[in-house]
């Protein structure tokens, strides 16, 4: 048994001064659907049963209507190459999930080696984001599926560009959303006419196909404000923290340190002149670990969790080893069982290149 596995009820620890001993309150509880997508969408999408079935059976996840139809959407562009549809206008080329659709996982001689928990999984994404397009190589800009738990749909699309942080910026609900965000964005910048036509041609048809199939195209729709009421922390990736709190407020504590003094912490940790001063820069982060161990023992699960994924987040290796103290437990105890799988093969097999599984 390990020093962070719950071992009864105990006291709560008094949090040390210049903390957030107060713990948070979030307005709403846990006991809605995440994202009622899959009942607003009947739409048929033009994927073949078995192949949804093998997509979810590799990933271990169901995926949204809106991912199918997405893909529907793709193919009728150009029937032959749905995944390269958005490249020469956007640079966006579908991956990920998208790549078992389309039977690139069949063609690769290491078929029976992917690791689907580490297929098109960058460097800062957190087990709760499934990549599902990809962009620039050099920001190495990714778009995906954000959910607060594997049993659940997803909460929203994301971005992220691994080479500059860990930062998830929101999109929308649904794919033709994000898209069309991005598409949105990159008119902006766009001095090319041809360039420029193609990509408002594209905006039109994605608005038009999201509008027929009843998708908000909104960069926060209702659903993703509802959701907002109940996270607990933003946390370092932005995306927010989503656990159980029950009627007592039991479920979350905050951390005894603002995130500014963290990361000021793992800023000293990280940048100490040697192993010795490392150590004892080391010490408040074995202080906060301390505190989560009281609060597994009286069930607020998140405050783990959010010092787990916070380390997770900062990037540095220092952090790999208390980061898998505390996120497979976390998952653990939150009954987010193949998140702790996916962040254990992450941080076992962490990389900042070569992220597609079926190169050979």
């Amino acid at each position: 048994m390990t020093s962070l596995e719950v071992r009864g009820r105990g006291r709560r620890p008094v949090m040390a001064g210049g903390g957030k001993g107060k713990r948070k309150k979030p307005a709403a509880q846990q006991c809605e659907e995440p994202c009622d997508a899959k009942k607003r969408h009947s739409g048929r999408s033009e994927v073949s049963k078995d192949v949804q079935q093998e997509v979810e059976a590799q990933y271990r996840l169901t995926m949204p209507e809106d991912f199918y139809q997405f893909w529907a959407f793709c193919a009728d562009i150009d029937s032959e190459a749905p995944s390269d549809v958005l490249q020469s206008s956007l640079g966006l080329q579908l991956v990920g999930p998208y790549d078992i659709i389309s039977g690139k996982h069949k063609i690769t001689k290491k078929e029976a080696e992917i690791n689907y928990n580490l297929h098109w999984r960058f460097y800062y994404d957190p087990p709760e984001f499934q990549t599902i397009l990809v962009g620039d190589s050099k920001t190495q800009f990714h778009m995906g599926y954000y959910r607060d738990s594997p049993e659940d749909l997803p909460v929203f699309v994301g971005a992220n560009e691994a080479a500059k942080g860990c930062q998830i910026t929101q999109l929308g609900d649904n794919v033709f959303s994000a898209v069309k965000q991005y598409a949105s964005n990159k008119l902006k910048e766009v001095t090319d006419r041809n360039l420029s036509s193609t990509i408002k041609d594209l905006i039109a048809k994605l608005t038009a196909q999201a509008e027929d199939l009843g998708y908000s195209l909104e960069q926060k729709s209702a659903t993703m404000k509802r959701r907002e009421k109940k996270v607990v922390t933003k946390s370092f990736h932005g995306a927010g923290l989503v656990v159980p709190v029950d009627k007592n407020d039991v479920g979350y504590r905050e951390l005894p340190e603002t995130d500014g003094n963290l990361k000021r912490i793992c800023k000293n940790i990280v940048e100490a002149p040697n192993d010795e001063k490392r150590m004892k820069a080391f010490a408040p982060i074995q202080e906060m670990i301390t505190y989560v161990q009281f609060a597994n023992d009286e069930c607020d699960y998140g405050m783990g969790y959010e010092l787990g994924m916070d380390l997770f987040c900062y990037g540095s290796y220092y952090f790999h080893k208390v980061a898998r103290q505390l996120l497979p437990l976390a998952y653990k105890l939150l009954e987010r069982n193949l998140f702790g799988e996916i962040i254990e093969s992450h941080l076992a097999n962490r990389k900042k290149e070569n992220v597609n599984q079926l190169v050979t």
